[in-house]
This record gives structure tokens, C-alpha cells and sequence, in this order.
């Protein structure tokens, strides 16, 4: 086993969920004390690691946070079939493999600067308050997701969180009855790579349930993370017409004791989800790439509200700002408060000297080798504006299904782009 999958191993056993740091921070500083890098740490626990009197032209940087669809989960490696999964969680290549080869790099005492961001998954946090200073000219962005492709520009997003109040206690006049719908372990996936899949959304085959038999909603919980399209969820209604089921996942169950009275929720709710329009909203055909998308990643009952989340994406920025504006107007219009947060910037496609770089050694080791752009959001275009000296570029080995319980990771490719990257750093 290699150096860079020993690691990889190592640190999966460290909690990492987005918003654990401490753990990982203790990790890499006595790491860095080890093979005599110097340890910088910022106010939102972002790591950079250095020589005392580095040199460095190449910054690597990497996030150390996963997605963790249940909360506080520590990933079990297994292998299979020349991948690592995880038992029953996410596995966290995404973007543990990243912090691995940096590791690896710094165990082999190599002049360069090592920037590990926090909180990259909800809402990258971590490069939108970075304090730390890099000098270096150049930054390698570990955070791709499929060998082969040099990204070079990327989707920039926000995210809109919407709150319907209205409820009322009613009898049960009409002797309505009570029914349970469930739906469990769809595929999931990222939002943003994945969009384009045609995915099923729990949430959306819910709400066709409930708005198709007139139901009346008292509860609706359902989505794992706001960077991933929902695999689970479970609403609660009451209706005069036995709901049908909308995916072979579903379940339905009456409730068999029946209150006098119901609290429901407003049928605006249903409404909106059942007639918003999920998923890819335009193609861009020269970048071969999403242009435009908005995922409805999360509903959630609150005690006397229900929330909405969404992510939007687009690769122009322009474009962004239509979707987010037209969204939040069709949510009020749906009596919603609406509010959006976690903006982040595209990152145009800019091919420079170092990309070109990146891309002959690239070449060498593999002639498929492309420049592209990716519908997701990546730090680089953060980067971008807080270091306009910084030439970036974004590689990494082929990882499946991030943000699901199916991702997987491929060994050979693990090895494949730590060659490449081994090369570009000389």
C-alpha cells in the first residue's frame, strides 16, 4: 500500500464532518512538527503548513471537511473491486484524497506551501475568511473529481433558505385520514456534478404524491445536506383519498388513530415543490457543461414553520443572480421569507502558463487529458479574487457519487494523479 493511501486511511478516522476542526488541526500541526514545516492556523481554522524560509512557487491546497449525510460519522474504508467505499456513509475521498497526497508531499520534505480550507462543504467557509497569506505564484487545486480533466473554470452558487408560517388548527370535519409517506435510499449525489443525471429528489416525488390525492400536510422532513440531491424523506397528511406511490422506494402507511384536530400547513407549500422546476435549467455547449441549476436539497419541519433549502449554480455569474432573483420572487409569491447566503463567485475559464504546464505533463502521462470546466463550486474562483498574483488549475482522481453513500474512489487512479502531481511540483 502506498504512502498516500496509508494516510488517506489515517485520517479517515479522524472526525472531519464540516464544522469539526480541532481533531484534524492537532493532527496536522503535530504533523507538520514532525518533518519541520511551520503551522499557521486562522481565526476559521484553515492550516497552512510551510518551510521556516520557503522558497515555494507551488501552492497545493485541499478542504479537509466531508460531507457526512448523518451527522458526526467516521467513515469505515472498505476495499472492493480496486475502490474504496465506505460502510453506510459517505467516504470522504472528497476531499480527504487531496489532503493525502499533500501529506504524503510534506513527509517527503518538499518546498512548498500546503493550504487545508475548512468548512469547504457548507458554504466554503473557510476561503471566504481565509486570513492566511500565500505567496506563492502558482496554486494546484486538489479537488477534482474525474483523472483525465484539468478544470480550469467553475460553476459559482448560492444558496436560498425559505420559511412558510402559515398553519391552523382545524377539526376534522370531513373525516379525513391520516397517512405516512416515506421514501428511502435513492442514489443522492452531488448537486452540482450530478444534476444533469436526472437523479429522482425525494422531495419532489413526495410532494407529487401529496398534491396528486389533495393531501394535507402536517409534517415534511426530508434531505441530507444542501450540496446534495435528497435520497430520503417523510411527509405526514391528511386526505380523503389514499395517496399513491410515485417511486418504487416509496412507502405508504395509514395512520390508524386519528386526532380530532389537524394542524396543517398551507397548501402553498406542496404547491411550490410540486410545480418547481428541479434540476438543470440551461446547457452550456462550448464549455460541454451544465450552465445553469438549482437542486431543492431540504425540507425540514420546524415547530411552527417549515423550511425550505435550495442551492443554485450557474457558471456566469449574471446568470446566477437571474435564477437566485426569479427563485426568491416565486417563493414569496408562494407567501415564503426568503433569504440567501453562502454566495460564492464562478470562476471563469482562464488558460495561462501554468495551466499549460499543468497540461503537457498532464499529456505525458495521459493523452486524453483536456482542459474543462465544472458545474460545482470549487475555492479556486474564491482564490482567484483574494490572490490576483495566483495562476490555479484543479486536478484529482476519479471519485464517484461524492456526497452519497455510493462514492467510491479508484485505487490506480489515486496513483495515477499522485505521478502527475509528483511531476507538476518540480
Amino acid at each position: 500500500m502506498s504512502l498516500v493511501q496509508e494516510i488517506f486511511k489515517e485520517i479517515t478516522a479522524i472526525p472531519r464532518c464540516s464544522g469539526t476542526h480541532n481533531e484534524f488541526i492537532d493532527y496536522v500541526k503535530n504533523y507538520a512538527k514532525k518533518y519541520n514545516y511551520e503551522c499557521f492556523v486562522d481565526n476559521v481554522n484553515n492550516i497552512l503548513c510551510k518551510k521556516k524560509d520557503s522558497k515555494s512557487k507551488i501552492c497545493l491546497q485541499s478542504h479537509y471537511d466531508i460531507v457526512c449525510l448523518i451527522d458526526n460519522t467516521i467513515p469505515e474504508i472498505i476495499e472492493q473491486d480496486g475502490y474504496y467505499i465506505a460502510k453506510n456513509s459517505t467516504l470522504g475521498a472528497d476531499n480527504g484524497i487531496g489532503c493525502s497526497y499533500m501529506l504524503a508531499l510534506m513527509a517527503q520534505d518538499k518546498d512548498l506551501e500546503y493550504l487545508f480550507t475548512s468548512d469547504e462543504e457548507i458554504g466554503l467557509i473557510g476561503a471566504n475568511d481565509i486570513k492566511l497569506d500565500i505567496t506563492s505564484k502558482f496554486m494546484l487545486n486538489l479537488d477534482s473529481e474525474e483523472e483525465g480533466e484539468i478544470c480550469i473554470g467553475c460553476a459559482g452558487g448560492v444558496d436560498i433558505i425559505a420559511k412558510h408560517s402559515s398553519h391552523n388548527l382545524v377539526p376534522n370535519t370531513n373525516n379525513l385520514k391520516l397517512y405516512e409517506i416515506s421514501i428511502t435510499k435513492l442514489r443522492g449525489g452531488h448537486s452540482g456534478v450530478n444534476i444533469h443525471e436526472n437523479i429522482p429528489n425525494a422531495l419532489k416525488l413526495i410532494a407529487k404524491s401529496i398534491k396528486e390525492c389533495n393531501g394535507k400536510l402536517l409534517d415534511f422532513n426530508g434531505g441530507e445536506r444542501i450540496n446534495s440531491i435528497p435520497a430520503n424523506a417523510k411527509a405526514i397528511i391528511a386526505t380523503s383519498t389514499p395517496p399513491l406511490i410515485t417511486h418504487e422506494n416509496m412507502t405508504i402507511e395509514e395512520v390508524k388513530e386519528i386526532p380530532q384536530h389537524f394542524n396543517l400547513y398551507s397548501d402553498e407549500i406542496i404547491d411550490f415543490i410540486y410545480n418547481f422546476e428541479n434540476g438543470v435549467r440551461e446547457f452550456n455547449d462550448e464549455l460541454g457543461v451544465v450552465e445553469t441549476s438549482i437542486n431543492l436539497a431540504i425540507v425540514k419541519t420546524q415547530i411552527n414553520e417549515i423550511v425550505l433549502k435550495l442551492s443554485a449554480r450557474s457558471m456566469d455569474n449574471n446568470k446566477l443572480n437571474e435564477i437566485k432573483t426569479k427563485t426568491c420572487e416565486d417563493l414569496k409569491k408562494h407567501n415564503f421569507e426568503v433569504e440567501s447566503k453562502g454566495k460564492y463567485p464562478a470562476w471563469k475559464p482562464d488558460k495561462n502558463e501554468f495551466t499549460q504546464t499543468v497540461y503537457e505533463i498532464y499529456k505525458k502521462h495521459n493523452p486524453k487529458a483536456e482542459f474543462r470546466a465544472i458545474h460545482a463550486g470549487l475555492e479556486c474562483a474564491i482564490f482567484k479574487e483574494k490572490f490576483p498574483h495566483l495562476k490555479v488549475a484543479s486536478i484529482g482522481p476519479n471519485i464517484y457519487n461524492p456526497h452519497s453513500y455510493n462514492e467510491k474512489v479508484s485505487i490506480n487512479s489515486i496513483e495515477n494523479l499522485y505521478k502527475i502531481v509528483n511531476e507538476i511540483i518540480l
